[in-house]
């Protein structure tokens, strides 16, 4: 592992890729975390998403509490790292005027249609949660 002005930089190789399809009423975290305990994911990456909710539950940026949104929305982008120790993932929604809300993604988001995930399993890699209290949260160590 390099490392640069307080940044960590590792090149490893991807191995196994995961695609699935979400169907209607399926809780999006959760089923990212069904996914995780099912292929046993030590490091994942989610690298590609499509689909719509038709509830969606963010905490926004800075927020101690989640909020809820009634949709329906279209999914835009779903970006984060999934291991053993959950999941720290951030959705992209639009609504039917085109307007653009995201946050962290939590329990509650549930499907409209459908959600197509695409996933990278990362070799070599272990995704664990510890508390940085330079930050006040559980952060992504390597």
């Amino acid at each position: 592992m390099q490392k640069y002005k307080n940044q960590q930089f590792v090149s490893k190789c991807i191995t196994q890729t995961i695609v699935a399809r979400l169907s209607p009423q399926a809780d999006l975290k959760n089923s990212l975390l069904e996914i995780q305990k099912l292929y046993k994911i030590k490091a994942g990456v989610v690298i590609s998403s499509v689909g719509s909710l038709k509830v969606a539950q963010l905490r926004l940026a800075n927020a101690k509490k989640s909020k809820v949104f009634q949709g329906p929305f279209e999914i835009i982008v779903i970006n984060g790292t999934i291991g053993p120790d959950g999941l720290h993932c951030h959705i992209g929604l639009s609504d039917k005027t085109g307007k653009m809300l995201g946050g962290h993604l939590m329990d509650g988001c549930i499907i409209n249609t459908t959600c197509e995930l695409t996933i990278s399993v990362l070799k070599g890699f272990r995704f664990e949660r510890k508390f940085d209290a330079r930050t006040g949260y559980n952060e992504l160590e390597f």
